[in-house]
């Protein structure tokens, strides 16, 4: 993948703090850190996406419940698919 630049100021506190997390986390550079950072926020909101998602799915209604019928048409396909495996 193409590197491009990119210029971030910050507090000179905070680009202490991320020189310290390079020499004690092993990054050659603070560009290293910085996208390793990003790849875990990537991670972290594509996770919040997917709960989100799961949770719309839950709460979208209740669903409805198996009928006698719809447990006899499962049977039937599950049977149907046996006899035609042999």
């Amino acid at each position: 993948e193409t590197m491009t630049s990119l210029n971030v100021s910050s507090p000179e506190s905070m680009r202490e703090w991320i020189d310290d997390q390079v020499k004690k986390g092993g990054y050659g550079t603070a560009s290293e850190f910085v996208r390793e950072v990003i790849r875990e926020a990537q991670k972290n909101k594509a996770r919040q996406d997917l709960e989100a998602k799961l949770l719309e799915g839950i709460n979208s209604g209740p669903a409805t419940e198996m009928t006698k019928g719809d447990w006899d048409r499962r049977k039937e396909r599950a049977r149907s698919r046996k006899r035609t495996a042999r």
